[in-house]
């Protein structure tokens, strides 16, 4: 078997509409020179294009998919959501929820950007693929069930474990968020459910703004069954590292999922403009290997890596490319043109000390 790669050209067609960075044009925001909004296709379409002339494509399975269905969404969302969200596409598109602008055509782009996160699960747990990714867009971990946030505008990894659930009979799945701005949406949709043990790490008081959550353990029968592993600004790989090893292998190690499904935004990369860490692309090459030894310890080495932030259209790539190059077990001849200069740049010995403090006590408070 293979690593499957699920894309499709038509979601690097979804639009944001005319802004600079995350700022709608007008007033005294100038039209921007160059592809304006933050959540542009191009940080995807380069990772994809490095792929292809690296020789990393020929190694991996390459598929596309179809949207999901109206039966899939509504496991997600109500109806009345998905029936706004389709009539303003339908009129040219605008703003629904909190920074969550969209254009004309961008709900059924989103459809398909959910199908192939939805495909690409199916296929792992059918057995058709080893592991595999999913390239999608518009992301997905900040949609709420009833409301788009954060360039989000329906929830695809929940709407792919919901199909999963329904057609492949599993029931306990691992969620891990390794973009740099908390995963709320998931977290709100499973935060009472014991089956789905959820985990972000993120930066503190990013996105949702001023945001945190390590107090936020879920609640009834869902309560431990949510983390957050909230990093400080400015932390590097060294953080990222201690805080899988400290909290994340042990705690789904413990829950013992049947399927692991990473959210996987490339934002904490030190040149990103809506992040303040400093990851480079051994930090998420390194996250890539403790999530496949989770996969072959505790569930037949069956994992989806699914796309989400990550705005970067320089570094992304690089990123991106090295958590494909693990996946599948192959190394190209791509060598990152910044790791040495971001090396250079991370956290003193002190502030790691401090940040590793914090982690211990998240930890402890987790009961690991």
């Amino acid at each position: 078997m293979n690593t499957g790669f699920y894309f499709d050209e038509k979601c690097f067609w979804h639009s944001t509409g005319l802004h600079t960075g995350t700022l709608p044009v007008g007033g005294w925001v100038q039209p921007p020179s160059g592809s304006g909004h933050a959540e542009s296709p191009e940080s995807k379409r380069r990772l994809k294009n490095l792929m292809d002339v690296s020789g990393l494509t020929a190694a991996l399975d390459m598929r596309s998919a179809a949207p999901v269905t109206l039966e899939d969404m509504l496991r997600i969302h109500p109806r009345h959501y998905l029936s706004q969200l389709k009539e303003v596409s339908d009129t040219g598109g605008g703003m629904l929820g909190d920074n969550a602008p969209f254009g004309p055509g961008s709900y059924e782009i989103a459809m398909l950007s959910a199908g192939l996160a939805a495909a690409a699960v199916d296929d792992v747990l059918a057995g058709r693929q080893r592991n595999a990714y999913a390239l999608s867009r518009p992301p997905g971990h900040h949609c709420l069930r009833d409301q788009s946030m954060g360039f989000c505008f329906l929830a695809n990894i929940p709407i792919a474990v919901e199909r999963a659930r329904a057609d492949h009979g599993i029931i306990r799945v691992a969620i891990i968020d390794w973009d740099v701005h908390h995963g709320n949406g998931t977290q709100s949709i499973y935060y009472d459910d014991p089956n789905t043990l959820t985990i972000s790490l993120h930066q503190e008081n990013c996105f949702p703004a001023g945001y945190a959550g390590g107090e936020e353990i879920g609640e009834g029968a869902g309560a431990g069954a949510n983390m957050n592993i909230a990093l400080l600004a400015g932390s590097g790989d060294q953080a990222y590292r201690y805080a899988f090893e400290r909290i994340v292998n042990p705690a789904v190690q413990r829950f013992k999922p049947e399927l692991i499904v990473v959210a996987s935004g490339f934002d904490a990369n030190a040149l990103d403009p809506l992040g303040r860490m400093q990851a480079h692309s051994d930090t998420f090459r390194t996250m890539t290997g403790h999530v496949l030894g989770l996969a072959a310890d505790l569930c037949g080495d069956r994992l989806v890596i699914v796309h989400e932030g990550g705005y970067s259209e320089s570094y992304v790539p690089f990123c991106g490319h090295a958590v494909i190059e693990q996946l599948a077990g192959v190394r190209t001849a791509v060598v990152d043109p910044l790791l040495d200069f971001i090396a250079l740049q991370q956290p003193g010995e002190r502030f790691d000390q401090f940040q590793r403090a914090l982690i211990d006590e998240l930890a402890e408070g987790f009961g690991l």
